[in-house]
């Protein structure tokens, strides 16, 4: 057998602490193969990758051996490892926003990597760069050459962000979560790139991933690690198909599914006005309406438009073409489609923080836009939002509790005693012991920061709840924990709730009622089950394909 390309031996990283972030892993990757190192977050799965370049942060100290094309790189000196970095070993990152340059073209970039390694004339960069936008599938790459990072989609920037990895023809590639941020179409298609690339260079692939489905779709191996240990390793297939140990069994009964597909006829010009009747979450009991009586919608659209007027001379851009929807009293809607669909626009429109430039917003049966000032503060505390990224919504400032109770201070609602009373039955609501309002947003994890913006949402009991990605930046088993508490939560106060997300299996896990958008429109709506299951549009057709199965040899052909 020839000698493993990448040999990691009995890897410890620590920064002088009582635990170890890394405690003895050993792992192999071959020539050509793709090794999945999955685990949740603080597991050592990005330690790890760093340490192979030599990219620790400051106060690490790494012992152990990492052999690399038959090279002992642990130790090695700067200038020796920068020669090795793009030449041997490259990595693509999880955000390329971040990883490029906002004021230079992608070509200066690829050069700017070229001429890191030997002497190029620009001409020749130039010509390499255009050939690999070409390898990674890049439109036009003769224009885009000469492109900033803002010009391109979110799918275009990690397509750029690979081939620059690819620039001086690297031995192995480490690619650090590449298609978290993106949506489940353009996931697909970077995962069936990533697979083309690797078959016609050879490449070695270590896909750091706390996404199972990704893994299993992409990988020949898999490594799972936990608090810096290796728990289980083996072939994808047997890992997959019969984890031995109980934290892999744990996190792929943590991963949600969607239901298997049935055959349903296609009808590729479907739009729908979105105003069924009142469809039940999952797991919880709704009220519905007697004969005669009238559901009162707790929000409603009618025919939003939403139009951003372009600056020095760029066209118009509508966002929200004439979409009309009812939320009920009770009801989870789930808002699905890629980046650009409108879902986080229409949020905002719900939400009361902007105002369409046609159409009407409906809450509580009053017209946000026809209320007087005073009223419109008053309908607002029925209104409250759950964002994404719970870190940047969170006041760093302040203590958790007076986050909780910032907006029971700005309503001026109770006494001093009674919010401090609120703000600890809502941690007790969220499941954080009451001594958590004393610490601050950075001295929790992430789901514990999720549980306490879900603890500041509920402060004032809204009618409407709007969930904006809440889990897309968590582990699969924290996400678990999150959506349950969730489901909760919401049998138990009742709110209704728009969730906006582009992970379909969470949508389904739930939602009662899901509305996809494409390109500002509604094109399909329905029971999750239903529409899930049987699909009956071109575009709902495509997202459902595109998702991830925690199955080996499922979702996107990446040979």
């Amino acid at each position: 057998m020839p000698d493993p390309l990448l040999s990691i031996s009995d890897l410890r990283i620590d920064f002088g602490g009582s635990r170890p972030a890394v405690r003895g892993i050993d792992l192999t990757l071959d020539r050509g193969e793709v090794l999945a190192l999955v685990g949740e977050s603080g597991s050592g799965k990005s330690m790890t990758a760093r340490a192979v370049l030599g990219l620790l942060p400051p106060g690490a100290r790494a012992e152990g051996s990492i052999v690399l094309d038959g090279q002992e790189v642990l130790g090695l000196p700067d200038e020796e490892l920068r020669h090795l970095r793009g030449r041997v070993v490259a990595m693509v990152f999880q955000e390329p926003q971040t990883a490029l340059n906002p004021v230079r073209t992608v070509g200066w970039q690829i050069g700017e990597a070229l001429r890191a390694h030997g002497g190029i004339s620009r001409a020749a960069a130039r010509r390499r760069a255009i050939d690999l936008l070409r390898q990674v599938e890049i439109p036009d790459p003769e224009q885009r050459v000469d492109h900033f990072a803002h010009q391109l989609s979110g799918g275009q920037k990690q397509r750029v962000v690979l081939a620059l990895a690819l620039a001086n023809d690297p031995a192995v590639l480490l690619a650090d979560e590449p298609t978290t941020a993106l949506d489940v179409t353009v996931q697909a298609e970077i995962l069936a790139l990533l697979g083309r690339v690797r078959a016609r260079t050879g490449v070695a692939v270590l896909l750091i991933t706390h996404n199972l489905g990704v893994a299993a779709q992409v990988a020949d191996a898999v490594t799972v690690l936990r608090d810096g240990l290796v728990v289980e390793s083996g072939p994808a297939a047997r890992v997959f198909a019969d984890p031995r140990d109980p934290y892999t069994q744990r996190l792929l009964a943590a991963v949600p599914r969607l239901p298997e597909r049935t055959p349903a006829p296609v009808v590729s010009d479907r739009t729908e006005d979105v105003r069924p009747a009142l469809a039940a979450s999952r797991g919880a009991e709704r009220p519905t309406a007697g004969a005669g009586d009238t559901v009162v919608p707790v929000a409603a659209l009618n025919q939003v438009r939403v139009l951003y007027r372009g600056k020095r001379g760029r066209p118009d851009f509508t966002a929200v073409r004439g979409v009309s929807l009812e939320v009920r009293p009770g009801e989870v809607v789930g808002m699905v489609g890629e980046s650009g669909s409108g879902k986080t626009t229409l949020g905002r429109v719900l939400a009361g923080l902007i105002t369409p430039t046609s159409g009407t917003v409906q809450f509580l049966g009053e017209n946000l836009s026809a209320v007087p000032t005073k009223r419109l503060r008053e309908l607002r505390r029925g209104l409250a939002m759950v964002h994404q990224d719970p870190a940047a919504s969170l006041d760093p400032r302040l203590t958790v509790g007076e986050s909780i109770r910032e907006p029971l201070d700005i309503q001026g609602i109770g006494t001093s005693a009674s919010r401090r009373e609120r703000v600890a039955k809502l941690l007790e609501a969220v499941r954080l012991p009451t001594s958590t309002g004393l610490r601050r947003a950075r001295e929790l994890s992430g789901g514990q920061r999720q549980r306490v913006t879900l603890a500041r949402a509920l402060a004032l009991a809204p009618r409407l709840l709007i969930a904006d990605e809440p889990t897309s930046a968590l582990d699969v088993s924290v996400q678990a924990d999150v959506l349950e508490l969730f489901r909760s939560l919401q049998s138990e106060w009742g709110f209704a709730c728009v969730f906006i997300s582009h992970d379909l299996a969470v949508i389904h896990e739930v939602c009662g009622r899901v509305v996809v958008l494409h390109d500002g429109s509604v094109v399909e709506s329905g029971p999750v089950t239903e529409v899930f299951a049987t699909p009956r549009n071109d575009y709902s057709r495509r997202l459902l394909d595109a998702v991830p199965r925690p199955v080996p040899g499922t979702g996107a052909d990446v040979a």
